[in-house]
């Protein structure tokens, strides 16, 4: 009886093992399509970058790579944007730096005019906003903002004020 017991139960036991999806050979991809979402996710900068910051290479470089997806281009309008290029220095440098022609000889090229896209109290208001909901990067390498590490401690966002409500602590919610 206890052979029949236990052989039942490792029968039981082994038998996700052996499960079998019928329907796993139809949602495989061929070649050709891991290849097209391999080539897409390089052009669009979502793959993930290297190092331990688990983030994409479009997050870390955003201006380098267009987020949301546009209309085709006329082959002149292309050939423009690459002769503007040129000119300016916006090409990717050879070798692995990821820098672009001026940023490495700037001389050669004309200086790009740097405008102010915020003013100081909307940096301001954005800390507070930032400190206020824990939408700001913990110490440590893993990349996670305090509000994922300590879920409990923050508000959640919200489009109203919070310059009104944060006071004058001057860092006292840190």
């Amino acid at each position: 009886m206890k052979l029949k017991t236990t052989i039942i139960i490792l029968a039981l036991s082994a038998a996700p093992a052996f499960a079998f999806d019928a329907d796993h050979g139809a949602k495989s991809k061929t070649r050709e399509e891991v290849k097209a979402e391999l080539a897409q996710a390089l052009r669009t900068g979502d793959i993930m970058a290297g190092g331990e910051i688990g983030a994409r290479v479009n997050e870390l470089n955003s201006g380098r790579y267009q987020m949301t997806p546009g209309q085709g281009k006329t082959r002149d309008q292309v050939l423009g944007e690459l002769q503007q290029a040129v000119r300016s220095g916006d090409m990717l440098a050879a070798g692995e730096s990821g820098a672009t022609l001026n940023e490495l000889q700037p001389n050669l090229y004309p200086a790009k005019v740097a405008q102010a896209s915020k003013t100081r109290d909307q940096v301001k208001e954005e800390l507070a906003q930032a400190m206020h909901t824990g939408d700001l990067m913990a110490a440590g390498e893993d990349g996670r903002k305090l509000n994922e590490i300590y879920p409990g401690r923050y508000h959640p966002h919200h489009t109203g004020s919070v310059a009104a409500h944060s006071g004058d602590h001057k860092g006292s919610d840190l």
